[in-house]
């Protein structure tokens, strides 16, 4: 008996050794696995170039397939694309050069018609249609809040308010006097430089801030939205740049950073920040908590028909409830955080390419390069940010953090905050970034309104 097993150990030994030889031997399969392993963000070296082809092809002919298969395929290909080249260019690689690339590099590139039309109508339709910016946003923000730590978490909801609210004060009287230097006159630069900046972005900012502004001037609207988009996007692509240089400060004086948390000893459940997810954890407790995310943001979509309460706000505290009452098993909470892995690393890049080819103008953006304006658009961004960073260290939170999170409030809605963060690297602050941007947005818009209503 003995004699066998070793024979048998022998023979399985040497057929482990002859396919480590094989392995081991030539191209294949070692070095087609090597290739296999290499990528363009998260798409193997081959598949990418396969996907260029297939894709290149059925632009020429014309027939790009609309369906979500193509779809998926066009952003994958766009976003990592353009996001590896921004990754590779020295310095601007340090100040969030791929998310500014992934955003409007597509923007450029439809305003200039060298997408094909094929290709640009299918995304532009299934961005539009779909809305799927807000399942990226409600699985980030439930991933992100069930990953906090419950016993720091509303602390952190109340104190960003404050270095939000004196930052917002003090940016609109900085962004002002500088308008006001530069000849653009008090009464422009308020109202369609500095408070566009800060209104929310285009849906939630831009659309009622110029819809207010036509029905208490009596002008058109279209004219007056005309005026205060450009602002809100060259506000937001500043934010962009500054997220990134401060990222990169961050890394060079770390006890200025949290590295995505607000004060000092707040930690995570489930350690976003970690590389990679390790533990047991079966499909489909991901898979449920995935429902879990879409159940709140429908919650949020009903409150917003209820109550006109914005569907995210709404899914953000409700979130926050679930967190704190521990409605949501640690399992579950878990799977709600390799859901947030999941969505941070592979659906950014492409979700950004979408919103620069569906929903970013280049013309608008290009519109607002002049002196005056570039420089008190800059001067509003820096002030928000710097007195962000400067109230938190009264406040005993991290400054950079702070000022990120104030960043967003310049942001271009939903849109901005996923570019801001990225380029920080910080998509954990996306609740944070949530608050700035919807309420810091609505509050902004209201008492303008009211302001413009006085003085008009």
């Amino acid at each position: 008996m003995q004699a066998d097993v070793t024979g048998q150990a022998g023979v399985v030994e040497g057929t482990v050794l002859a396919d480590s030889r094989e392995v081991d031997g030539g191209f294949w399969p070692k070095g087609w696995w090597k290739l296999l392993d290499f990528r363009i963000g998260i798409i193997p070296l081959p598949v990418y170039v396969l996907l260029v082809i297939l894709i290149t092809g059925f632009a020429f002919n014309g027939s790009v397939p609309s369906e979500v298969s193509m779809f998926i395929a066009i952003l994958a290909v766009g976003g990592f694309t353009c996001a590896e080249l921004g990754k590779r260019l020295p310095i601007l690689r340090n100040v969030g050069a791929a998310a500014i690339f992934a955003t409007f590099v597509p923007s450029a590139l439809t305003y200039y018609q060298l997408l094909p039309e094929p290709i640009v109508k299918l995304v532009t339709d299934f961005t539009k249609f779909t809305n799927f910016l807000y399942l990226f946003i409600a699985s980030i923000i439930v991933g992100s809040i069930l990953s906090m730590d419950r016993q720091v978490l509303i602390k952190g909801f109340l104190k960003i308010f404050v270095p939000l609210a004196i930052g917002s004060i003090v940016a609109g009287a900085v962004g002002t006097a500088i308008g006001v230097m530069l000849g653009l006159g008090a009464y422009h630069t308020f109202f369609f430089i500095v408070v566009p900046i800060m209104a929310g972005g285009i849906g939630e900012g831009a659309i009622p801030l110029s819809v207010g502004y036509a029905e208490i001037m009596h002008l058109p609207h279209g004219e007056l939205f005309a005026q205060v988009l450009p602002p809100v996007m060259l506000g937001s692509l500043t934010a962009i740049l500054f997220a990134g240089t401060l990222n990169f400060i961050g890394k060079r004086y770390p006890h200025l950073t949290g590295e995505g948390r607000l004060q000092p000893g707040e930690h995570d459940d489930m350690q976003p920040a970690q590389e990679e997810i390790t533990g047991n954890m079966d499909v489909s407790t991901i898979a449920a908590a995935g429902i879990v995310a879409i159940s709140l943001y429908l919650v949020g979509v009903m409150c917003h028909s209820l109550f006109g309460l914005p569907a995210p706000v709404a899914m953000l505290f409700i979130a926050v409830l679930v967190k704190l009452t521990s409605a949501i098993s640690p399992r579950l909470q878990q799977g709600a955080f390799v859901v947030y892995k999941f969505f941070s690393t592979a659906v950014t890049y492409p979700l950004l390419f979408a919103i620069g080819v569906a929903l970013t103008p280049w013309d608008k953006l290009v519109a607002a390069f002049n002196l005056p304006n570039l420089v008190t658009i800059v001067a509003t961004v820096t002030t928000l940010m710097g007195t962000g960073f400067v109230v938190a260290r009264f406040l005993n939170m991290y400054p950079i953090d702070v000022a990120i999170v104030n960043a967003c409030h310049s942001g271009q809605g939903g849109t901005g905050d996923v570019a801001i963060l990225t380029a920080a690297n910080r998509m954990q602050l996306m609740p944070f970034a949530q608050i700035a941007t919807r309420i810091g947005g609505a509050i902004t818009v209201t008492v303008v309104l009211i302001i413009l209503s006085r003085v008009t």
